[in-house]
């Protein structure tokens, strides 16, 4: 699913702005994993066979491009259109707004500029978030509303949950998981259209990242248990509060105030020397990371400080490895106080998926360490892409390629289908095809990748332009983009100034 992303393909990083804007959104930059996918092409040809979709912004009016660049919706509503799905030819449309009141209304067009889903008094697109707190939006459902009750249908608008509800909203950070409303209680569905837990609760949440790690129940009496996925009792409603803290049948609970660990029996397992329970390690050291006086340390279940609460910050990474903050520097620590890495980054990431760690410093050069903690590769960190299996770095001044063995690649092992790939001659960069061939001539003073469009972003006198995949100007070198963070063009539109929206723009 495309979540937590804000542009797709390979857009230029535009390095005087990175160096500019604040840790947290050069990280949700880098540390996006690029999804894939959105096209398919002829591997011989490039052709882009199947089309994306994006809002567009122009004159001060919203409406759609497709991934060619052609105009789909006319720029001519004041609110930003939305896309629910990009790959989908489903686009809701906010009018007749009514900026005092907060009324407005809503409706669907398709790629064709036909309006659909026209049985519902209101149809909005569900707005999610990720651990990060970037927006998202739910891809195969979307809301409808009629008679002032609730339901989802899919892109084809197919009925997945019936109008039935007082209320729908998404499970937040928890993809295909909603919080329905009924008779005044709440119950959980997801995106398969399967009611999972009936509405009966005063409050419902997830325990976990999903709805197989249960959930979180306040009964009438204002107290709260678990169940699980099957509606099974896991923990009777007998607690104050319950938090996301769980791990090896044993769950972080409240009763008056006071934090403590209790077995799936009930039974109390830790109940003091901490002031909150953070983390039960996953691992088999039967130990948790716990808080005292705002400083974190590691305790085992029997009350055993195996390391002092003496970080700001501590989290595992793996097994016996924990990402340690002390003042304003990152370092990884092991369970028997033996410094792993040391204190000397600005901030420290773990990739399960890949097994790897990056460090960056202060500067924002990443040291990207294999899983024993081995210095593999050095440089700022562009991208890391699970599907395709590479780390994409900046290394004194280009762009380089790593497989997850930290094996160099040329761009043309990676990027079968791409025609055009940036090449640097005498200071100007030009673009040449797979064969080394020379298709554009080296003239430009900047340039970008080819993106999974088709099209490249150039630079001259310090305006920029686009070029399509058989290197023609499709945009001569008119625009000033020297406060935009990332530059991509879908024709002559380019990528729009707020990171936080996936739109293009048209001066």
């Amino acid at each position: 699913m495309d979540k937590g992303r804000r542009y797709d393909g390979e857009p230029k990083l535009n390095m005087k702005k990175v160096f500019a804007v604040i840790i947290a959104i050069v990280v949700l930059i880098m540390f996006i994993f690029i999804i894939k996918g959105i096209i398919k092409k002829d591997d011989a040809t490039g052709k882009i066979t199947s089309k994306s979709y994006f809002a567009s912004y122009k004159d001060n009016k919203w409406g759609v491009i497709d991934s060619l660049g052609n105009v789909v919706i006319d720029p001519s509503y004041q609110e930003m259109i939305v896309i629910p799905n990009n790959k989908s030819g489903v686009f809701i449309c906010t009018y007749n707004i009514n900026y005092e009141t907060g009324e407005y209304k809503t409706k669907v067009l398709n790629q064709k500029n036909e309006e659909i889903l026209t049985d519902y008094d209101k149809v909005e697109a569900i707005q999610n978030i990720d651990e990060n707190n970037n927006l998202w939006y739910e891809q195969s459902v979307i809301k409808v509303m009629k008679n002032g009750l609730y339901g989802l249908v899919d892109l084809s608008g197919k009925e997945i949950i019936p109008i039935n509800y007082e209320e729908i909203v998404p499970v937040l950070k928890i993809e295909n998981s909603f919080k329905i409303k009924k008779d005044g209680k709440y119950g959980i569905v997801d995106a398969d259209g399967k009611t999972v837990v009936q509405p009966k609760y005063n409050e419902i949440d997830i325990l976990g990242k999903d709805n197989k790690s249960g959930f979180i129940v306040k009964d009438e009496t204002g107290k709260y248990g678990i169940i699980d996925y099957s509606n099974n009792v896991i923990l009777q409603n007998q607690y104050d509060s319950i938090q996301k803290v769980f791990g090896n049948d044993l769950y972080v609970v409240t009763v008056k105030g006071k934090q403590k660990i209790v077995n799936k029996d009930n039974t109390d397992v830790l109940t003091k020397g901490f002031d909150s329970i953070e983390q039960i390690l996953s691992s088999q050291e039967n130990a948790v990371i716990y808080k005292k006086d705002n400083k974190y340390g590691i305790m085992s279940l029997t009350g055993e400080k195996l390391v002092d609460a003496q970080y700001d910050y501590l989290k595992e990474a793996k097994t016996g490895m924990f990402i340690a903050q002390s003042g304003n520097l990152f370092g990884i620590i092991s369970i028997n106080r033996d410094g792993m890495l040391s204190f000397e980054y600005s901030s420290i990431i773990y990739n399960e998926k890949t097994d790897i760690f990056i460090a960056e410093d202060s500067n924002l050069n990443a040291n990207i360490l294999n899983g024993n903690l081995e210095s593999k590769i050095q440089g700022l960190l562009l991208e890391i892409n699970e599907e395709k299996g590479y780390i994409k770095l900046r290394v004194d001044g280009e762009n380089k390629y790593y497989n997850f063995k930290f094996e160099e690649k040329k761009e043309t092992e990676i990027f079968t289908t791409k025609t055009l790939f940036l090449d640097k001659k005498d200071g100007k960069f030009g673009y040449v095809d797979k064969n080394g061939k020379v298709v554009v001539d080296h003239i430009y003073d900047d340039a970008t990748e080819q993106n999974d469009f088709g099209f490249v972003a150039v630079k001259k006198d310090g305006k920029w332009g686009s070029i399509n995949n058989k290197g023609n100007i499709i945009q001569e070198p008119t625009y000033n983009l020297d406060e935009y963070l990332l530059i991509d063009f879908i024709g002559k539109w380019h990528f729009g100034q707020d990171i936080n929206m996936n739109y293009y723009n048209q001066m």
